[in-house]
């Protein structure tokens, strides 16, 4: 993170939050509406960072975008962005933001070719377990924690590098979403959903952090 949002974020009044980004190409981007809401709620209770009750809605078009280090996106559908918005969420990362990406199923094949334009010399990587990411406030020594079983594939989480520095995470075949959601609408066993906020604090905990 740059000295910039770290700045903005540590020594002001700033309320820390989530920006959702909302894309184009059909997806639904919108999806797991409780999910973020209930990890700030969950990252302000049990870690020092300040975290406002609700997340902001952005597209990558909104001059605002700079004012969040924080970009969260996910969905079942397809993702497309615009010449202008490639370029946009590059500039973006590479001074400072950070970008979780958390496939709800479906996504996949649409995020990896639209990243592969953001960065097409920077491929993206699956992590090793020991990477700071797993062990920034809680430990996973296993990696991902698999949350919904779906296509019975093992979690992996892909990252972006730029300028070493991890710029994308990316969580696949685990859908840590569905697990931040209220605990009625997936019926997930309070352990998977533990698991799944423990997570959320991680990444966030590591993008905020990481030098």
């Amino acid at each position: 993170m740059t000295p910039l949002f770290l700045t903005f974020i540590l020594l002001t009044q700033y309320d820390f939050t989530i920006a959702r980004l909302k894309y184009g190409g059909g997806g639904d981007w919108y999806c797991d509406p409780s999910s973020l809401p209930n990890l700030l709620k969950a990252i302000n209770e049990r870690t020092t960072i300040r975290a406002a009750s609700k997340e902001v809605v952005i597209e990558l078009t909104n001059p605002e975008l700079f004012k969040y280090p924080y970009l969260y996106m996910t969905g079942h559908g397809n993702v497309k962005f615009s010449d202008k918005e490639v370029k946009i969420l590059r500039d973006y990362l590479i001074n400072g933001g950070f970008l979780h990406a958390d496939d709800c199923y479906g996504m996949d094949s649409s995020f990896r070719r639209e990243m592969a334009r953001v960065f097409p010399e920077s491929p993206l990587i699956e992590l090793p377990f020991d990477h700071p990411i797993y062990h920034s406030f809680y430990d996973f020594p296993d990696g991902l924690p698999k949350i919904h079983e779906h296509d019975n594939k093992p979690a992996q989480g892909f990252g972006i590098f730029y300028n070493n520095r991890l710029v994308v995470f990316y969580s696949y075949e685990t859908d840590l979403g569905d697990g931040w959601e209220d605990p009625d609408v997936h019926n997930d066993p309070p352990e998977k959903r533990e698991q799944a906020l423990r997570m959320g604090i991680n990444i966030v905990v590591y993008a905020l952090t990481q030098q």
